[in-house]
């Protein structure tokens, strides 16, 4: 089942997401297969629960299609139950970020380049690895989703201020998208 993604401006965006317990009453399985359809229908690349209207710490990732962009990226399709962020380091590096909850603008983000996450798969087996570079990256966006933080959270003032009529648009419904949505100011759904 595809899953509308909820739009900028929906309150479930800014608030840190649930942890799930590991006898969870909801399928999970389906709520993860969901979420992987959804993302591939929508062509993302990082999908996190509160951008389907679910406050759980999960999120999920295909980085298949960036293969071009850094090897090893083709094997990169995981799923992230409850994930714990143990560790950032490197240097900053910047590059062009989107959101499927924010359509339409891209912008430069400065992330650092590694980070040590603590997670658990979707059979509930614990991991603690290291990423680097766009695996690192992806999993810092969708992370930040899971804490309540946004790309456009690591902006400067003024580039926020230009970008507040697009953001009132999207959260109003006035975008257009080639995957449904839901919006917070918008009385029709998409």
């Amino acid at each position: 089942m595809i899953y509308p993604i909820v739009a900028y401006g929906d309150p479930i965006l800014r608030k840190p997401a649930q942890e799930i317990s590991n006898d969870f009453s909801t399928n999970l399985s389906e709520i993860i297969q969901n979420m992987f359809e959804t993302m591939h229908h929508s062509e993302g690349v990082g999908l996190a629960a509160p951008q389907v209207g679910l406050s759980l710490r999960l999120f999920v990732v295909d980085g298949t299609s960036m293969e071009e962009d850094e090897a090893g990226m083709k094997d990169f399709v995981k799923t992230f139950i409850n994930p714990t962020l143990l560790e950032e380091k490197g240097e900053e590096w910047a590059m062009t970020e989107g959101c499927l909850s924010i359509p339409n603008i891209r912008e430069d983000v400065s992330r650092k380049k590694t980070l040590k996450l603590r997670y658990f798969d979707e059979h509930w087996n614990e991991h603690i690895e290291e990423f680097t570079g766009l695996k690192a990256r992806i999993i810092q966006h969708e992370y930040d989703h899971l804490e309540g933080v946004l790309f456009i959270d690591y902006l400067s003032n003024l580039k926020k201020r230009l970008l507040q009529n697009k953001l009132k648009n999207i959260s109003k419904g006035k975008v257009d998208t080639d995957y449904k949505m839901r919006f917070p100011a918008a009385s029709a759904r998409r």
